[in-house]
């Protein structure tokens, strides 16, 4: 039987690989749409990039799901606090993920071109503005939120509904929100070499270097913002972990440089940002010498190792609170109960192997290079 001390951590680990996950699977969808009016100079070219993803976009969208449900099991806390300060983000999020079932389904149902030309930019918003709104989301979880906690531990959030948006909008946010589409757009460029033929491989491949050139500038500049303009938080005391969870049992102080302390007191923390690096740099250059299946791999783990760097930096904290330092909920204080999170954990070690091994096989399944001529076979009312 697991003690509550480490369901606590395990969780927190599940969660990061859950919206990992997301990002390698359901980014590279995202990805590609944004590229989708770019790559594509016909329509047979663009069904191509289209029929790239089309067969596995809506299961990598279950990683989000699953991300969402997780949070709300694990951190009820986090979940309503979170609802609450992006709210509106979510819901942009939400209408903007609208154009990718219809525009999937619907693009190639009529012949004309306007009315494909039309869907084909709903994709490209569809991956633009949720790869956007993520990236801008972390940036202000690293800035902190502005909600407090009452007595009874109900959360309240310092703003307005339909100015909620706008603060979100910062410069150090937007900043994030460009590293976040940047990396998607390349990774998705890394899957179009993989899957589709040339043209639109050639195309894809000239554009990944200078995509993964910007990421790693960008990605660079942000690290050394969080390390000389950003105030990290700390916790100072705390109950023991394995407590019932009271986020404001604990106090907490604002400090310049805190979301550096972990590379000090764990320095194999420092592997995720050279992940980060080292994943983008190297998918470049894989993808100059053509090796665009280990160029993806690359990619993925450069992926992995940028967003595990923000969330190492912020360890233990989940939502940081701006307003109130002592209300910032921590995977330590945010926590469901031991019987929540053991039930979850079992569902997790059963269901989720299960999930993958399905997913690997669809993958393997619908394996192949997408090609004009393969399109143009397959009709002109399929993707």
């Amino acid at each position: 039987m697991l003690d509550y001390e480490t369901l606590k951590l395990i969780w927190w680990l599940l969660i990061g690989v859950l919206l990992i996950g997301f990002a390698i699977t359901d980014g590279m969808d995202m990805g590609v749409g944004v590229l989708l009016p770019f790559l594509g100079r016909t329509d047979d070219e663009r069904r191509v990039i289209i029929n790239a993803v089309g067969p596995h976009w809506d299961g990598n969208q279950v990683w989000l799901i699953t991300a969402g449900g997780a949070i709300f099991a694990a951190w009820p806390a986090v979940y309503a606090a979170a609802f609450s300060g992006f709210y509106m983000a979510m819901l942009l999020v939400l209408f903007a993920l609208f154009f990718r079932p219809v525009g999937f389904d619907y693009r190639s149902k009529i012949a004309d071109p306007r009315w494909r030309n039309t869907w084909d930019w709903g994709l490209f918003v569809g991956g633009l503005v949720p790869a956007l709104i993520f990236g801008v989301a972390f940036g202000n979880l690293l800035q902190g939120v502005p909600f407090h906690l009452d007595e009874f531990l109900r959360s309240h959030y310092q703003g307005s509904l339909l100015g909620a948006l706008l603060p979100l909008l910062n410069p150090f946010a937007l900043l994030a929100g460009v590293i976040s589409l940047l990396m998607l757009a390349l990774h998705g460029a890394m899957w179009l070499q993989v899957r589709a033929d040339d043209p639109v491989a050639a195309r894809a491949r000239k554009i990944a270097v200078p995509l993964a050139l910007a990421v790693a500038a960008a990605f660079a500049l942000a690290g050394l913002w969080v390390a000389q303009g950003i105030d990290g938080f700390r916790v100072v005391t705390h109950p023991p972990f394995d407590a019932p969870s009271n986020p404001l049992a604990k106090t907490v102080a604002v400090e310049r440089g805190a979301w550096l302390a972990i590379y000090q007191t764990v320095p194999v923390a420092v592997l995720a940002p050279i992940f980060g690096f080292a994943g983008i740099l190297f998918a470049a250059g894989l993808s100059l010498l053509r090796r665009p299946g280990l160029g993806f791999v690359a990619s993925a783990l450069g992926m992995a190792g940028i967003i595990a760097t923000a969330g190492l930096s912020m360890f233990p904290f989940v939502l940081p609170s701006s307003t109130d330092p002592g209300s910032s909920l921590t995977l330590w204080d945010a926590a469901s109960s031991p019987l929540t999170l053991t039930v979850m954990f079992w569902a997790a070690v059963i269901f989720l192997p299960i999930v993958l091994s399905y997913t690997v096989w669809c993958y393997v399944r619908m394996w192949g290079k997408v090609t004009v001529a393969g399109v143009r076979a397959s009709g002109p009312a399929a993707y």
